[in-house]
């Protein structure tokens, strides 16, 4: 049994998995080792702004590093919580992402009147960064789903 299951991890590790636990485990190991992943992954996040401080998408252009949005290189005055909400999107692009994620994300709960507040929040920043008259829709609704930003010429 016990070389079954040493396999059973060296073929997750193989395959992509950053770690394995044994049973029993500790629950203060366990934390820790959820800790060395959230500080890999923010390292690996902030190693990518840095690298790539500005995201385009059609006419969209998100100045990671100034903090700033550009629709056709006019500067569009947005809200703290729409600008998170754009950079979420952004940095998914081509993903659905759920509202309870995205509320999380936000405000790190996802109570129905978040994912109210949300519906409203998204509504507005479409009026200022989508443009009927030339087809710029790149945020798609995923009705009962979420958002998804979608990919522009």
């Amino acid at each position: 049994m016990g070389f079954y299951i040493t396999q059973v991890c060296i073929e997750a590790l193989d395959v992509g998995a950053d770690d394995y636990i044994t049973k029993p485990f500790s629950t203060a190991e366990l934390l820790s080792r959820i800790r060395g992943a959230y500080r890999r992954i923010q390292y690996a996040e902030s190693k990518t702004d840095k690298a790539r401080p500005y995201f385009e998408n059609g006419t969209l252009r998100i100045d990671f590093e100034m903090k700033t949005i550009y629709v056709k290189e006019n500067e569009v005055h947005i809200t703290p919580i729409e600008y998170k909400i754009l950079c979420i999107l952004a940095k998914n692009i081509g993903r659905v992402l759920t509202h309870t994620y995205i509320a999380k994300e936000i405000w790190g709960t996802a109570l129905e009147g978040d994912i109210a507040s949300l519906r409203v929040h998204v509504a507005t920043l479409r009026k200022k960064i989508e443009n009927e008259d030339h087809g710029n829709r790149c945020i798609q609704t995923r009705i009962g789903i979420g958002y998804c930003m979608i990919r522009q010429e």
